[in-house]
């Protein structure tokens, strides 16, 4: 099979498809790739080194497009990527549909077969090609509400883990899984007066186990988010339904409870966002300010660490890349449900059904498409 890896183009986002490691592996599976050239300088690695691994560098995308079987991204394509996809083609990358009716439109008009990470799952319920980004973008979501909380950006000066004789910041957060916990990690790792909510009995008793009083872990009824919300310095939404758009938790009317220059800082941005006043933004324009709070939606917060994140998705895409190279997409979807999972987009149809669901398409069954 021939894969192509193009340059990212969504606004700084440095991340790659394939490390030139990754790249070796699927040349010696037998595959061909094509590598658009300085793809990979935004993680350090040369043209040079795909060209040691085994590529072909060509100079644009619409080679790429042109020429690929597959494309291997790590955002969801932009309107001029999708414009080249055709029918057959296979897209595996992130894709992030249900907030996006206009990628999905384009993406079903194309016929590409489409194939996206943050639906496949594993055995335990999880899903593993999300989590490593989910690690990364939790573990951010500290640093970046820190520097949104300084009052030279708009914050209200407040340093998170105070100092002998100031209370540190209050920190909240909504959304127990793998975001919430590692920026419950972050947090209390800076001595920050942390409580998490969650709804799941079984997540708040694993949080309350791992924290023990280092954390504060709350049921997240209505009240109780109205309540710790008002109280905090910063928020982080880091809520998930997946394949679905994000729950809106924290109302419009939440935020004039809050301080004036508390932070918002909303990692389901991707999915929609779980602040109702959200919208996403850029590396480039990371903030924004809503009756005095300052939000936070960066759509791609790994990205501005892009040689971690890129070889943490690497670790987890690689494998499911290589299945369907080898084996071609029905057969390795057929072999493997939870990478099955992943199909978002077949033939002109939508198969993920919470996407269908809150796009208002037919859902077809995944047994039509790999038939």
């Amino acid at each position: 099979m021939l894969i192509g890896v193009p340059k990212e183009v969504k606004n700084h986002e440095y991340r790659v498809g394939l490390t030139p490691e990754s790249v070796a592996e699927v040349v010696h599976h037998g595959h061909k790739v094509l590598v658009e050239t300085k793809a990979g300088a935004g993680i350090g690695a040369a043209d040079e080194a795909y060209r040691t691994a085994g590529a072909e560098i060509v100079a644009t995308p619409t080679e790429i497009f042109s020429r690929a079987d597959m494309i291997v991204k790590v955002k969801e394509p932009q309107a001029a990527e999708r414009k080249m996809l055709r029918p057959g083609q296979i897209l595996y990358t992130y894709l992030h549909l249900a907030p996006d009716p206009e990628q999905t439109k384009d993406l079903v008009a194309s016929g590409a077969t489409c194939i996206a990470y943050e639906t496949v799952t594993d055995d335990a319920g999880g899903l593993p090609l999300l989590k490593p980004m989910s690690q990364v973008a939790g573990r951010m979501a500290i640093q970046a509400g820190a520097t949104a909380l300084e009052k030279s950006h708009g914050g209200r000066g407040v340093l998170l883990g105070g100092v002998p004789g100031v209370a540190p910041a209050k920190v909240v957060i909504v959304g127990g899984g793998v975001v919430g916990f590692n920026a419950a990690q972050m947090a209390v790792g800076v001595h920050a007066d942390v409580t998490i909510l969650d709804r799941s009995p079984v997540v708040l008793e694993r949080l309350s186990t791992h924290f023990e009083a280092r954390a504060k872990v709350v049921h997240a009824t209505r009240s109780a988010i109205e309540q710790y919300v008002a109280e905090a310095d910063l928020v982080i939404g880091a809520v998930l339904v997946p394949g679905a758009a994000a729950p809106k938790l924290v109302s419009r009317a939440m935020l004039k409870t809050m301080h004036e220059g508390s932070v918002l800082v909303d990692v389901a941005i991707d999915q929609g966002g779980c602040f109702e006043t959200s919208h996403a933004t850029t590396h480039a324009e990371p903030t924004f300010v809503v009756d005095g709070v300052v939000h936070y939606c960066v759509a791609n917060m790994p990205g501005a660490v892009a040689r971690t994140s890129t070889y943490a998705l690497n670790n987890v895409t690689l494998p499911h890349a290589l299945a369907v190279a080898d084996k071609g997409w029905k057969k390795a979807l057929a072999d493997n449900r939870h990478l099955a999972n992943g199909l978002n987009v077949w033939n002109g149809k939508v198969t993920c059904a919470p996407v269908a669901r809150d796009l208002g398409y037919a859902e077809t069954p995944l047994a039509e498409a790999l038939a």
